[in-house]
């Protein structure tokens, strides 16, 4: 028995091919969308590609291009399959294919929606990414004057005003490396000979942040250099007084932002999706209940639609069939092979 069996005659299978034409067109839209999301996250992306460990955190992006693309061209064609459809002349053209293009559609539907769930599970490798990427960005922040690396002291700058953040964690991270270039300091002076001389690496360390970590809504004035020598300053305690820097690491501000960018995007493909779903259907519908007609010299007569001929349990086992004997088949040809060989 056919799973979902509806009855048509004219005027509803005029309907229903009018309908699935308006939403084939709304799902070319989609797919639009899909294509502006992927590329969209895609330049985010890119802005701090220098703060990225490594290139496949664009995998998901890439990918949303492609998904957005092949939506866009299946929908048109499914479209214009529906609007035919109206005329029995012209849609007997493509009659043939059909079934092949249902069967893509489905493919490309279970694509969609594993896209979508990627959009929610990639956060985990993105974390560790930009982990990574910012530890090796902020040991460039001082080579401003080394080719592919001087625009690095920039894009830290703007990144942690742009998203109110210092760090990789917090700010102690810029008190374990030199951020400060050598080409400004004056290794004549005691207090740079006594901070180089104090680490085993040679660096010059300090209890200090870049002006970008400075709170510009702090009513004191950005306390960005000795930050735990409360002597150093008037009226200062490190330990109680709450910080003008941005207490927030930067690891944590990206990750909120471009994690709540990929979730919206994981939803608004769930919604593509269904409606994916919907007007294949919809042509399924379409496909079956004009194959089906009692008459077929008269396009008023009644038929049949179904969203499979057979039952899910039924059309299963066709299918597993189907593989079995195809299986069946290539080794009966590798054996006939054989033998011409050994002849």
């Amino acid at each position: 028995m056919a799973l979902m069996l509806v009855k048509f005659d004219l005027k509803k299978r005029v309907k229903l091919a009018q309908t699935v034409w308006f939403m084939y067109w709304f799902a070319v839209m989609a797919g639009v969308l899909v294509f502006s999301m992927g590329l969209f996250f895609k330049i985010e992306l890119r802005k701090r590609s220098e703060l990225m460990d490594n290139n496949e955190s664009h995998f998901l992006p890439n990918l949303l291009i492609f998904m957005g693309l092949i939506a866009c061209g299946i929908n048109a064609f499914g479209g214009k399959v529906c609007y035919d459809s109206l005329d029995p002349s012209k849609f007997a053209k493509w009659k043939p294919m059909l079934k092949n293009f249902l069967v893509f559609c489905v493919v490309f539907n279970a694509l969609l929606f594993v896209t979508a769930l990627l959009c929610f599970v990639m956060r985990i490798p993105l974390q560790f990414t930009l982990a990574e990427g910012l530890r090796s960005g902020m040991k460039f922040y001082k080579d401003t004057d080394t080719p592919g690396r001087c625009y690095m002291k920039r894009t830290l700058d703007q990144m942690q005003m742009e998203f109110r953040c210092c760090g990789n964690d917090n700010y102690r991270d810029w008190f374990e490396i030199q951020w400060v270039s050598n080409r400004y300091l004056d290794f004549s002076a005691k207090e740079v000979k006594d901070r180089i001389g104090s680490n085993v690496d040679g660096q010059y360390l300090m209890d200090g942040v870049p002006f970008s970590c400075c709170n510009p809504s702090s009513p004191r004035p950005c306390i960005q250099f000795q930050m735990t020598n409360n002597t150093a300053h008037y009226s200062y305690d490190h330990y109680t007084e709450e910080l003008n820097v941005w207490n927030r690491g930067c690891r944590e501000a990206l990750l909120s932002y471009y994690g709540g960018l990929m979730n919206t995007i994981g939803a608004l493909v769930l919604l593509v999706t269904m409606l994916e779903i919907g007007v294949t259907i919809g042509l399924q519908y379409v496909d079956s209940s004009l194959s089906t007609l009692v008459n077929p010299d008269d396009p008023e007569s009644e038929s049949e639609g179904w969203i499979l001929e057979k039952t899910v349990k039924e059309t299963f086992t066709d299918i597993m069939d189907k593989m079995k004997a195809m299986g069946k088949g290539s080794k009966v040809e590798e054996g006939e092979a054989a033998v011409a060989t050994v002849s």
